[in-house]
């Protein structure tokens, strides 16, 4: 996988998320998109800097946020201090190896923004079950992907998401498609296994 940790280090913001068009828009266009106004638990995973996390956090009791780079999970933690959101956790997790606690209900939303196309296959397999284990019956899983092809990639946009569809469990509710990102958000459906 990419090294972020190495990235953040060189640039604080590699993707100019906090001011660049392309990631406001999307990031708006995906917490307008949410079905419910608040969710109990929340679990962000690939949390990068924050911002994102920041808006997830004034719509989650709780919020546990994750990422593998240090730098980024430090900067999202100081983003979240400063605005006083002491609900929500950040975490430095190699995923899907190292994958956060569950609560017992489970998590009754879970976001993904621009990371399920960096892991190869087994780890994206592993990955998809672990986030279908984690969420609640009911629950609300969101992911955002960038479309267009990239140099580290692992895996296409489209395909990633055509295997949440394609799990038993889960039922697409909202879907948009543009030409730079794509954003699906499915519900997981009574009876469904764990």
């Amino acid at each position: 996988m990419t090294d972020f940790e190495a990235m953040y280090r060189a640039d604080p913001d590699p993707w100019d998320v906090a001011d660049r068009w392309y990631e406001r828009r999307k990031r708006a266009l995906m917490l307008a998109a949410l079905p419910r106004e608040r969710y109990r638990q929340g679990l962000e995973l690939g949390c990068g800097t924050g911002y994102a996390t920041l808006e997830l956090a004034t719509r989650c009791q709780a919020l546990r946020a994750v990422d593998g780079a240090p730098t980024a999970a430090a900067h999202c933690r100081d983003l979240l201090a400063r605005h006083g959101h002491r609900h929500a956790e950040v975490e430095t997790r190699t995923l899907p190896g190292d994958w956060p606690e569950v609560p017992a209900a489970g998590y009754d939303l879970i976001v993904v923004s621009e990371l399920a196309y960096y892991f190869g296959a087994t780890d994206l397999r592993r990955w998809l079950d672990r986030c279908v284990s984690s969420l609640a019956v009911g629950g609300d899983w969101a992911m955002c992907h960038y479309t267009p092809a990239f140099h580290d990639r692992r895996q296409d946009t489209a395909a990633v998401h055509a295997l949440v569809d394609a799990l038993p469990a889960m039922q697409r509710r909202v879907s948009h498609l543009d030409p730079e990102f794509r954003l699906d958000i499915w519900r997981k459906q009574e009876g469904a296994m764990p």
